[in-house]
């Protein structure tokens, strides 16, 4: 998702109109749903301060509008996470579960899927990151579509954890339970 359609996606998410939001980063009446209009088609570019602001008045992390440094972790996740916002159907994600009695018993990599509807014709190809704070978001982003998906968790608190990540994060353990949660109250419940 490009950064128009994130801000449009985050200001309709929050319930404001491009006119309200215009208003608030300072705008004059008479332009300022066309400021928003042309930032979020891509005709215009916010400058870095604007960005800011607007996340502030979002309520969502800076990240999303302000690009991060290539290939870092960060950037590798929230690709990830507007990838599943683009299309929740692309992105499908499991935990791995160690099997001690076969550990290093062979050179095999590979995982065995049984061949049903809920899976995809051909095989899929699966990934293996060796990198502590990318292991740790993929481990606490398949809980999160597991509650999504069993209804513990509801669209709009899925989209709050993902538009306020890494405040959201949680530690979680091997077995996908939450360990700690972090400062940002994203659950309607919390």
């Amino acid at each position: 998702m490009v950064l128009g359609e994130r801000i449009k996606r985050i200001r309709t998410f929050r319930g404001l109109t491009q006119r309200e939001l215009g208003l608030k980063l300072g705008y004059e009446e008479r332009n300022a749903d066309v400021r928003i209009a042309q930032y979020e088609s891509g005709y215009r570019v916010p400058k870095n301060n604007t960005l800011m602001e607007m996340a502030k008045i979002l309520n969502v992390n800076y990240i999303h509008f302000i690009g991060v440094t290539p290939g870092c972790a960060e950037d590798i996740m929230l690709t990830f996470l507007w990838l599943d916002e683009d299309d929740r159907s692309t992105i499908h994600l499991f935990q791995l579960v160690r099997n001690p009695g076969k550990c290093n018993a062979s050179d095999d990599k590979s995982v065995r899927y049984y061949d049903n509807d809920d899976w995809p014709a051909h095989a899929p190809v699966g990934i293996w990151l060796e990198y502590g704070l990318v292991n740790d978001f993929m481990r606490e982003w398949c809980l999160r579509k597991e509650q999504l998906k069993s209804g513990e968790i509801s669209e709009d608190e899925y989209f709050e954890w993902k538009i306020n990540w890494p405040a959201t994060s949680s530690s979680v353990d091997e077995k996908g339970n939450d360990k700690k949660n972090n400062s940002y109250k994203w659950r309607a419940s919390s």
